[in-house]
């Protein structure tokens, strides 16, 4: 089995970084199925918060911290969760691609933290978190070219394939898609058991998760 490393990069300014990383079956369907939910998500966040009570969160807070923490500005550079729930703040939903991606956006959205849904498949060897670097060339789906210096990235043998602001095309979950690799992102060691038992709960009702299981992840490595 392959084995995740978190490195020295990272946990030297943010001791209690820690990785959930799941790897599961999955059937990849439209979004119908999921469609009531993300209304009810989409309803309860435009009336519970406004663009301010957002970074009052706390996940969303320690998330922050950490980003300034590496010299990275999070207003500038938002991470992934934080964007999602901005985008309904203001209104304008989320976009549905299909039921795996979409379950990965409600967990990002229940659990305040970034969430990574990867085709396993397109993934080469151990994956390693480590800090971008400057000038890396790196594209985000939909987003271009990003500026991915000194925020986490995870890399495999071929290249980096994602970060907590965005992933990249070639680990995208497609109609092909058989089998993912979820990946949440905790800058604090602080509710990880229920993120897990959260993101496992959404993933066998929305996406038909079988055979779960946790990949090892490796600290100051």
């Amino acid at each position: 089995m392959r084995k995740i490393v978190v490195t020295k990069e990272i946990l030297t300014p943010l001791p209690h970084y820690t990785v959930i990383a799941l790897q599961m079956k999955v059937k990849v369907q439209d979004s119908s199925i999921i469609e009531h939910q993300i209304q009810k998500y989409e309803k309860e966040i435009q009336n519970r918060y406004t663009l301010e009570d957002v970074l009052m969160i706390p996940a969303i807070q320690e998330a922050r911290n950490g980003y300034k923490k590496l010299g990275k500005d999070p207003s500038r550079y938002r991470l992934a969760c934080e964007s999602l729930l901005r985008r309904i703040v203001k209104g304008n939903g989320l976009y549905r691609i299909n039921n795996v991606v979409d379950a990965g956006n409600i967990l990002s959205i229940e659990i305040s933290r970034s969430v990574a849904v990867l085709d396993s498949k397109q993934i080469e060897g151990d994956i390693t978190f480590r800090l971008g670097k400057k000038d890396e060339e790196y594209y985000g789906i939909g987003r271009g070219k990003i500026n991915i210096e000194n925020i986490p990235v995870y890399e495999d043998d071929i290249s980096a394939f994602g970060s907590t602001t965005s992933d990249t095309e070639r680990t995208k979950v497609t109609q092909d898609t058989q089998e993912i690799i979820l990946l949440i992102n905790c800058f604090e060691h602080t509710f990880v058991d229920e993120s897990r038992e959260c993101a496992i709960e959404i993933f066998k009702k929305y996406a038909y998760a079988q055979d779960i299981i946790e990949i090892p992840v490796v600290y100051n490595e």
